[in-house]
């Protein structure tokens, strides 16, 4: 086995926030771009940088999910691999990852997971300006858009662009500074090139990369599955152990129930439904689009939906209906399978489906690219649905060779 020098570099990879604004059932950094989660991506442009120890703060909660990440991007270096819990604040986590500092390491570059595609020179132009002699480097890219102040929904004046820029990560610091900034800190920042500006240290920008956006919003991650190739996981081709006569069609039956108590919005049958109480499950506990995959890998002979779809497969968390249906139609084309139709009856007291029906079939038929029809039930107030404590669906499919 070879000995891994001391690297004299450490980044460490912020990966514990929540990801509220991205709304995707999980921490941002576990939420999957293909095969894989955020976090894994961005670790992968980390270990392609400059040799350097990687620490990772991540929730206490997913301390075994981000070191198994840390490993994969590793490879052959996941010596240089170390997991840490994070704090309240991103402030916190970073001081955190400090902590976890070796005491060789001159140079420490603060990232963050969300930026998950920034490319490794990034990370070879800050370390080599701190290298050369700056105390803080920043990645920026100069502001391209018009700006105005603005008073409410007035504009007051326009912005000077020019003086402008917009800072990225990764952000890089003499050890010595950054420790400095924190021990003396009294309030907390947006980002560590303002903390260590605010103990009296000068900071200095380097090219950052149109790559390096930080994935916050539902439209940044399709932006970020797009440039990674896709918005489905890249498995495998599906292969149906049972045998078929040419010509004959076959019809599978899905169920699937889950309780409310979930985080944010509710979403059933591929639809959003503000107001109402989330249902509690590993992706957005969609009963009515698991139903539907259920029947389907059921008639195709394919296993289940967590054979494809579970806890297992993280890049699930937090996925929506579009995303389940449109691979597992895939998963049934790789098998030899064409969808025919599928039928689908949900029993809950709340939503009411009435008002919503013909959009959730549209919307569950053009991800599936195939007839869904959508019958509901309250189930006359008797069992857990129709005592208000959550929802179940069944569903019928019939599938034909293709």
């Amino acid at each position: 086995m070879s000995i891994v020098p001391v690297p004299r570099v450490a980044v460490i990879v912020v990966a514990a926030g929540s990801g509220q604004r991205l709304d995707a059932g999980a921490p941002k950094a576990f939420v999957g771009l293909d095969a894989h989660s955020i976090l894994r991506h961005a670790l992968r442009g980390v270990f392609a940088g400059p040799p350097a120890q990687v620490i990772v703060v991540a929730p206490a909660d997913r301390l075994g999910d981000a070191l198994t990440d840390a490993h994969e991007a590793a490879g052959d270096l996941r010596d240089l691999a170390v997991v840490v819990p994070g704090g309240h604040t991103r402030q916190a986590s970073v001081a955190a990852g400090l902590k976890a500092v070796w005491p060789d390491v001159e140079i420490v570059l603060v990232h963050d997971a969300a930026r998950a595609l920034t490319p490794p020179a990034v990370f070879e132009r800050v370390v080599a300006a701190v290298a050369a002699g700056r105390d803080a480097v920043i990645p920026a890219l100069p502001v391209v858009d018009t700006l105005k102040r603005v008073d409410g929904p007035a504009v007051t004046a326009a912005v000077d662009r020019a003086a402008l820029a917009a800072a990225q990560t990764p952000q890089g610091f003499r050890r010595d500074i950054l420790e400095t900034a924190y021990r003396v800190a009294s309030a907390e920042h947006t980002d560590d090139a303002a903390l260590v500006q605010a103990a009296g240290f000068p900071v200095f920008t380097v090219p950052g990369d149109e790559l390096s956006f930080k994935i916050t919003t539902p439209a940044d991650l399709d932006r970020a599955r797009g440039l990674v190739g896709s918005a489905v996981p890249a498995v495998a081709p599906a292969a149906a152990p049972i045998d078929r006569r040419p010509g004959l069609p076959r019809v599978g039956v899905g169920t699937d129930v889950h309780a409310f108590g979930g985080d944010g919005t509710l979403w059933l049958a591929g639809l959003e439904w503000p107001g109402e109480t989330a249902l509690h499950g590993h992706s957005d506990g969609d009963a009515v689009a698991h139903a539907i995959v259920d029947a389907l890998l059921a008639a195709a002979g394919l296993g289940d939906i967590g054979t494809h779809f579970g806890t297992a497969h993280p890049e699930y968390a937090g996925a929506h209906a579009d995303t389940f249906l449109v691979r597992t139609r895939a998963l049934l084309g790789e098998a030899g399978w064409a969808i025919g139709n599928v039928s689908v009856q949900v029993q809950a007291n709340r939503p009411r489906f009435a008002a919503r029906r013909a959009e959730a079939e549209a919307a569950l038929s053009a991800a599936l690219g195939a007839p869904v029809s959508v019958s509901a039930t309250t189930t006359d107030g008797l069992g857990f649905t129709g005592a208000g404590e959550g929802v179940a669906a069944f569903a019928v499919a019939l599938v034909v060779p293709a």
